[in-house]
């Protein structure tokens, strides 16, 4: 398989009753686009906030880029970005000062932070916002902004939660062009969904899970295997039923007087 860039052993996490992530392992191979699918509920952003350091996990542990998160923090936070789950951003600074900031936290000098970051709001279109405050900015605009924050310091492993969710389709192919040109460079990308043809078109790894499990990971073609979709393996693998819907809603539609 090569270098692993994030390693997971027996990961545990639970809210009171609720078992989020069921002592599950990963290894996630460095240099792949790797997508971590599964229904919503499935413990992908919580697993996510685990392995970036986000939130303590009650058994296990996770290595990333050869370091441990819990007990080496400085230097897995150096070597890697994260566009987390519900974007939080400074909204009252501009999306220049935002980049300025991120970089300068980072330890970048600043001619070099002025320099990356003119780069990243050129190739991800917001030069002409640059000025403009954060707060203002549409949800595309935001992914793109956040995303440029994660990748100002080149990390290793960037994580990336549903990037994808709620971007309009210009938006969306910009920001895939520039993480297909940051993974054909030897880094590595993490990102959960549950778009089975966003996963299928992006990724050349795959992570199953379903109710806090690993169902099945892999390469994608050995993922998929002898099912003509993504889409279909994964709904054999999560155990989904089919079920006709309309059956049941016979009032739904009709003339219900």
């Amino acid at each position: 398989m090569g270098t692993i860039a994030v390693r997971v052993r027996g990961l545990w996490k639970r809210f009171g009753q609720q078992i989020a992530v069921a002592g599950i392992d990963l290894e996630l191979p460095a240099g792949k686009f790797i997508g971590l699918v599964g229904p919503n509920g499935a413990g992908k952003t919580t697993t996510l906030s685990m392995v970036t350091g986000l939130l303590r996990p009650d058994q296990g542990t996770v290595e990333v880029a050869g370091h441990d998160v819990w007990r080496d923090p400085v230097a897995v936070k150096a070597r890697i970005g994260v566009l987390p789950e519900g974007l939080r951003l400074f909204e009252r600074l501009s999306g220049r000062e935002l980049l300025s900031y991120s970089g300068r936290l980072r330890g970048l000098p600043g001619d070099e932070v002025d320099r990356r970051a003119t780069q990243l709001l050129d190739v991800l279109d917001l030069a002409g916002a640059q000025h403009k405050l954060v707060v203002d900015y549409s949800t595309g605009m935001r992914k793109k902004i956040g995303l440029a924050s994660a990748l100002l310091h080149n990390p290793e492993v960037l994580f990336l939660d549903e990037p994808f969710e709620g971007v309009d389709p210009v938006s969306a192919q910009i920001i895939r062009g520039v993480l297909e040109r940051y993974t054909a460079s030897g880094a590595t990308v993490v990102f959960s969904s549950h778009v089975m043809e966003l996963v299928e078109s992006l990724c050349d790894w795959v992570a199953v899970m379903a109710a806090g499990r690993i169902r099945a990971q892999g390469p994608l073609a050995e993922v998929r295997g002898d099912a003509p979709t993504l889409q279909q393996a994964f709904l054999e693998l999560v155990g989904a039923r089919d079920r006709d819907a309309g059956s049941r809603l016979d009032w739904l539609g009709g003339d219900s007087r």
